[in-house]
């Protein structure tokens, strides 16, 4: 840290997240938390509401002198993504997460962090708490960002329309500032199991590992392998070969906008043992030359395990593994507009056996609207030629970039006089909830940032605690500014 000041205003932001990282607080299971958050805001002295989506909007009045000025609105969201590294013990739904702190970094024991979004929501909270001369300020904490943005989705858009301002506080680098972003569809695709006994025969275990995965919009344009798809061409070349064999599970990745990093399946089969090490070593040579400058780690094992009671029929398998293998993973297209930047994209993100299907998410991003419809009829008809139940999510809408953001350039400017560095301005191929905000409230001046992360939506998530004051002094600076009459929406 650099001073007395920096480090006083992180130690406050940690108390509130630290709060938060102690409720358990999955997608979809956002109420303890979001019961939290309207005590909290109440205990500052705002009107709260809490919505039929669990979402939380708290008002703070203006500072006497300050009633005219426009509202302001930070945003973030609750929820986190939920995973742990290999042999780690977590319930996501009743652990809490335990917090690592060094000098200049903060850390999960095990577990992802929930940085994003909980140091947004933290640094909100200390603002509300801090905040002097400033006009009327709106917080609103949504729920269900990771999966499907349905917060976003169901909230009432008179809560955005009497804004002229709004700040994200959900991006990943402080010295970034985002004024667009894709959108995105989630797929869904199942097949119902017939199970039949498991034939004569050695059981095997396959395990792809040592990937490095990550958030399927920010990491998609790496060239990171997917354990997902390299697990289906692993039994794809199996079956090429002419080794029989029966699936009893196949089983992979943490999240669905996150690059798998992980896949298993148990396989009964009368093939030589030498036979499938042969070609699964063939696969993971293969791999390991298209992935070896940006996933280097790939290990593709097997392992003798114990019989299953009962495995899938040939039928259910092929469907499933030739679905996977014809599925595009990565990018498809870049941007003709913006250099660098991932228009449409594609990522596998979870693959599980149940009790009675198999299924698989497919999610696309683009910040093309029409190539997700496109996209999302593909994936019906590859549905109905293969014989697989598809379920397609709304879509998310993008973001597109306002030609003209007062807000964005102010803060790109108190920015650059804070830190003496001039602060990036972009476009991204991540979603954000910005999509929704702006589809109901096209006036709105809107950006967003975050403080610096790493590894997010994984167990090496890492969240840089040098990077929180100047972001705090970032929106504080703004929101006096807009109070001073120096910002007007153009």
């Amino acid at each position: 840290m650099r001073n007395t000041e920096d480090r006083k205003i992180v130690d406050e932001v940690l108390e509130e997240f630290a709060a938060l990282a102690a409720i358990p607080r999955p997608s979809h299971h956002e109420k303890a938390v979001s019961d939290y958050l309207l005590d909290a805001f109440r205990a500052l002295g705002c009107k709260v509401v809490q919505d039929a989506s669990n979402n939380i909007i708290a008002d703070r009045k203006a500072a006497p002198g300050f009633e005219n000025v426009p509202r302001v609105i930070l945003q973030g969201h609750m929820d986190m993504v939920c995973v742990a590294a290999e042999g780690v013990a977590y319930d996501p739904l009743r652990d809490p997460i335990r917090l690592r702190r060094t000098e200049n970094e903060l850390t999960a024991e095990g577990t992802s962090l929930g940085a994003d979004d909980g140091a947004g929501v933290a640094m909100i909270l200390y603002v509300f708490r801090h905040a002097k001369d400033v006009g009327p300020l709106r917080a609103i904490i949504t729920t269900d960002e990771e999966t499907g943005m349905t917060g976003a989705q169901f909230l009432d858009e008179k809560y955005l329309s009497d804004a002229d301002f709004l700040i994200n506080w959900d991006s990943e680098n402080y010295d970034e500032l985002t004024r667009g972003c894709a959108g995105s569809v989630g797929v869904e695709f199942r097949r119902q199991i017939d199970w039949r006994t498991p034939p004569e025969g050695k059981t095997w275990h396959i395990s792809v590992r040592g990937l490095l995965g990550g958030h399927s919009g920010e990491r998609i344009g790496d060239g990171r392998g997917n354990a997902i798809r390299i697990l289906a061409q692993t039994l794809h070349a199996l079956k090429k070969s002419d080794l029989s064999f029966s699936v009893a599970s196949m089983t992979g990745g943490s999240a669905r906008n996150a690059i798998a990093a992980e896949a298993e399946a148990v396989i009964v089969t009368q093939a030589g043992t030498e036979d499938i090490r042969r070609v699964i070593a063939e696969v993971e040579q293969r791999e390991r030359i298209i992935l070896e400058t940006s996933d280097p780690k790939l290990q593709i094992t097997l392992s003798e395990t114990k019989q299953p009671d009962r495995v899938l029929s040939d039928a259910e398998t092929a469907a499933v593994t030739d679905a996977l293998q014809l599925l595009h993973t990565g990018v498809f297209q870049m941007s003709t507009t913006i250099t660098g930047l991932v228009e449409t994209s594609s990522n596998l993100g979870l693959l599980r056996t149940e009790e009675n299907e198999v299924w698989f998410s497919y999610f696309a991003r683009s910040s093309v609207d029409g190539k997700l419809t496109d996209l999302a009829e593909s994936c019906r008809v590859l549905g109905e030629r293969l014989g697989l139940e598809v379920q397609i999510a709304t879509p998310s809408p993008g973001w597109r970039e306002r030609p003209k953001s007062a807000l964005s350039d102010m803060m790109a400017e108190i920015f650059e006089m804070q830190t003496g560095r001039p602060m990036k301005v972009d476009v991204i191929h991540a979603g954000l909830e910005c999509g929704w905000h702006i589809q109901k409230a096209p006036k709105l001046d809107m950006v967003s940032i975050g403080v610096t992360t790493h590894d997010i939506h994984s167990p090496k998530e890492t969240l840089d605690l040098t990077t929180i004051a100047p972001q705090v002094r970032l929106v504080t600076e703004t929101l006096r500014r807009i109070a001073d009459g120096k910002c007007a929406a153009k």
